[in-house]
């Protein structure tokens, strides 16, 4: 079964908008306007680039990375040629670019569910926060792989669901300090024993 991962760039207070600079959202562009850059605290993204197996996107997050990630041939040739699946009740086939491989659409958690079962290798989640609080929600996250920076952010999309549900227990596998004051932290879905 594949492990479902969430990987996310997050502020302390949890916000993962705009990392990049996405237009429109105030604070955008915080993970490289604001810190210092240090090479070491993106090591993760090499590892998880090299061990992955399929990349699963919300439509929002595909739409946004699919004009751009095929041509940055140098930072994502690997992640060009894993298989990609979106998921979207509404994203129709017409509207998938031809030049990133191979990408299905799932319609349901159920499908996500189904993938798992049948993927092996890591299957990971980029950006897609409404993605990844229903997946979440749904108990399908195995780990998350987080780089926290060292600001509070305020307002934006927050990584974490505000749903009423029961704890989800964590158990921290790694976790690195780096000298801009980016932290890695990398935790595992501990589940309930049946």
């Amino acid at each position: 079964m594949g492990t479902l991962i969430i990987t996310a760039f997050t502020s302390l207070d949890g916000v993962m908008e705009a990392p990049g600079g996405e237009e429109g959202y105030r604070n955008a562009g915080w993970s490289f306007n604001q810190i210092p850059s240090d090479d070491a605290a993106y090591e993760l993204k090499d590892y998880e680039q090299a061990e992955a197996g399929a990349l699963l996107l919300g439509r929002r997050s595909y739409q946004a990375f699919a004009p751009i990630w095929p041509a940055m041939t140098e930072d994502f040739a690997r992640y060009n040629t894993l298989p990609k699946y979106v998921v979207s009740t509404t994203l129709t086939e017409n509207e998938l670019v031809s030049n990133w491989g191979t990408t299905s659409i799932l319609r349901s958690l159920e499908e996500v569910a189904r993938l798992k079962e049948t993927e092996g290798d890591p299957i990971l989640v980029h950006g897609s926060a409404t993605l990844g609080h229903a997946l979440a929600d749904a108990g399908l996250v195995d780990r998350y792989h987080l780089l926290v920076f060292p600001l509070l952010l305020g307002a934006g999309k927050r990584l974490f669901s505000t749903a009423d549900k029961d704890a989800t227990r964590l158990r921290l596998a790694e976790h690195e300090a780096y000298s801009n004051g980016v932290q890695k932290m990398v935790y595992d879905v501990v589940r309930a024993e049946s």
